[in-house]
């Protein structure tokens, strides 16, 4: 199976660029035939907790119609996409959301991130449960961004027969996680990690890129760079 780890800019608050690039992607990867397009933390509004605390609207639901284009690219590529923002939860506050959603545009699953970092612990509510999703015979487990900093996280997924470790995360050039995070997850569990990494300015920073993978004993598969928006591609094998 074919995964593609993405990486762009996005637009601060702006849902429906932000849409439209993600639609974009997942098109452009579904033609070179990515069967799964993984993208970084908050992707739908840009990584911005004191922008999303402050303005209602950039908050969403499962099944929000501005993912509309979200759904329909996945349908046209016959490709699941892995897209995170800030979804509404029963308590009240949005969760830092990863929703997976499949090659017919359906909801695969939903992930809300367990580990908040910083001021996320102020705007957001943390996550119940981990999460996991097959397609094609794969079992995925899905984590993100400083959940990666726990393995237990990792070393569950292994438990529970999951192949590849999906990562969306909002990282800088100068942070570790790139040397010392998931090539050891991906050693120490036997998995594949794939990361969706963010580009340009946002709250935390300036984000990196380097979107990609490693393979199960640690080594990297992919590197989509620090300078261009865009995709890289990893093969992972499938459950068939």
């Amino acid at each position: 199976m074919i995964v593609a780890a993405t990486q762009f800019a996005p637009v601060a608050g702006d849902i429906a660029a932000n849409v439209r690039a993600t639609a974009g992607l997942i098109r452009a990867a579904g033609a070179e035939g990515a069967r799964l397009v993984v993208f970084c933390e908050l992707s739908l509004t840009g990584y911005e907790p004191s922008l999303i605390r402050d303005d209602p609207e950039l908050v969403l639901t499962e099944d929000d119609p501005r993912l509309e284009p979200v759904r329909e690219a996945c349908r046209e590529a016959s490709a699941a996409a892995v897209v995170n923002g800030p979804v509404r939860t029963a308590g009240g506050r949005p969760g830092i959301t990863t929703l997976v959603i499949g090659p017919d545009g359906s909801l695969l699953t939903r992930y809300d991130k367990q580990h908040l970092y910083g001021v996320e612990a102020e705007v957001f509510a943390p996550g119940p449960a981990d999460g996991r999703f097959t397609l094609d015979g794969v079992r995925f487990a899905t984590a993100t961004c400083y959940d990666n900093r726990f393995p237990e996280l990792a070393e569950r997924a292994a438990a529970d027969d999951c192949t590849v470790y999906l990562a969306s995360s909002v990282l800088a050039a100068d942070n570790d996680s790139f040397e010392t995070v998931y090539p050891a997850r991906a050693r120490d569990f036997g998995l594949y990690v794939v990361l969706g990494n963010v580009l340009g300015p946002n709250e935390d920073g300036v984000g990196a890129g380097l979107a990609g993978a490693w393979g199960p004993d640690g080594q990297r598969l992919a590197d989509a760079g620090g300078e261009k928006p865009g995709y890289v591609l990893v093969d992972v094998p499938d459950g068939r």
